[in-house]
C-alpha cells in the first residue's frame, strides 16, 4: 500500500514547472476584460 504522507516528503517541484511559472507570472498577458476595455475607449475617442 502507497504511505502518502512518505511520499509527500519526497516529492519536489520539476525546474521546468518552477521556470514556466516564472515566464507566465513575468509576462503581462492580456486577457478579454483588457480587450474590452481598450475597444470602449477606442469607440469613445472615435465618438468625440
Amino acid at each position: 500500500m502507497i504511505n502518502f504522507e512518505e511520499e509527500l516528503k519526497k516529492f519536489h517541484l520539476s525546474l521546468e514547472i518552477e521556470e514556466a511559472e516564472d515566464a507566465l507570472y513575468r509576462k503581462n498577458l492580456t486577457d478579454i476584460s483588457d480587450l474590452v476595455v481598450e475597444v470602449v475607449k477606442e469607440a469613445k475617442q472615435n465618438k468625440e
